[in-house]
């Protein structure tokens, strides 16, 4: 049934191809295992920055490979975000930011639809949530180093990594796990034009468009 859709989908949208094939070798390699989670290297005190939190199954993955980085989740939701804060309660070295973080201050608006949220809309309620400037919280973190930064936004990617690379802070990051989304056609243009700012510090390690991809500082 999940094929078919798949099938009926791409018919629909012939612009979604790219995704769909990356989403094929995506499974073919295994990657969330064999690209993906790839985190022995981590350090002791590694700055982690999950931005995106969700429900924090990311975060203990890194803390299982790496039990003292300092970890810092993002999620707007307030549900989400106090469920987090509970969760990880006993873990000092976990801070849990509710906020989202973008080119500017500003209030997100949310679907609700019990599982995920999206700043895309959806069938469920709509809460706000505000977003704070990336420079700013950079600033006040105190985050001149960090060597993982995961981020999965439904479509906020395409706000706050701008927002990193015009601030100057790209350099900042050793490496980046991003989730481009593709909501329309006219976002393959806008990913091409973020990874061709990205590739001026960076190197994309691999990628799987529209599914995940890795850039790592030079």
């Amino acid at each position: 049934m999940a094929s078919l859709k798949r099938w009926l989908d791409l018919r629909r949208n012939p612009w979604k191809a790219e995704h769909y094939a990356a989403l094929k070798s995506w499974r073919a390699d295994n990657a969330l295992k064999t690209r993906f989670h790839t985190y022995d290297g981590l350090a002791p005190e590694a700055v982690v920055l999950d931005v995106g939190g969700f429900e924090g199954g990311w975060a203990d993955l890194i803390l299982s490979f790496q039990p003292k980085a300092r970890v810092h989740v993002f999620e707007p939701h307030p549900r989400f975000a106090e469920a987090l804060r509970s969760k990880f309660a006993c873990q000092p070295n976990v801070m849990v930011h509710e906020f989202a973080i973008g080119g500017a201050e500003g209030v997100l608006r949310l679907s609700d639809d019990g599982d995920a949220s999206s700043a895309f809309g959806g069938k469920g309620g709509v809460l706000e949530a505000p977003i704070r400037p990336a420079d700013a919280v950079f600033t006040e973190l105190g985050l001149d180093r960090v060597d993982l930064m995961k981020v999965n936004i439904e479509g906020g990617e395409y706000d706050l990594l701008p927002a990193l690379l015009d601030s100057g802070l790209m350099p900042r990051i050793g490496r980046l796990q991003v989730q481009f989304h593709l909501f329309e056609p006219a976002l393959i243009e806008t990913r091409a034009a973020i990874c061709a700012r990205l590739a001026e510090t960076h190197d994309c390690a691999w990628s799987y468009p529209f599914i995940w991809e890795e850039w790592r500082l030079r």
